[in-house]
């Protein structure tokens, strides 16, 4: 899959991309209590175009600025006019070598 085949609200089947820019990492509440740690990225595709990507907690660790990486079975949304990937619920991240 690549970056122009995202839709909002869909399921990302696999998708490779280079991460070219990561945030910091943020401290947000939970809807229903608590807290978590999320992190804002970019990734890249082969084709040049460029996708936001969120991880979420001990995700945030396993993705440094300049690798390539894997999401499979992740998550499509759109975030004030903007696509973003995240693993979901069920989704999972590898690294590329």
């Amino acid at each position: 899959m690549k970056v122009s085949e995202l839709r909002p609200n869909s399921n990302v089947d696999e998708i490779i991309l280079k991460i070219i820019e990561k945030k910091e990492t943020r401290k947000v509440m939970k809807r229903f209590g608590g807290s978590a740690r999320v992190c804002d990225l970019v990734g890249q595709d082969e084709n040049g175009d460029t996708v936001q990507i969120t991880l979420w907690n001990d995700e945030i660790e396993l993705v440094d600025i300049n690798e390539t990486i894997k999401i499979i079975d992740g998550w499509v949304k759109e975030w004030n006019n903007q696509l973003q990937i995240s693993t979901g619920r069920k989704g999972r991240i590898e690294k590329v070598e």
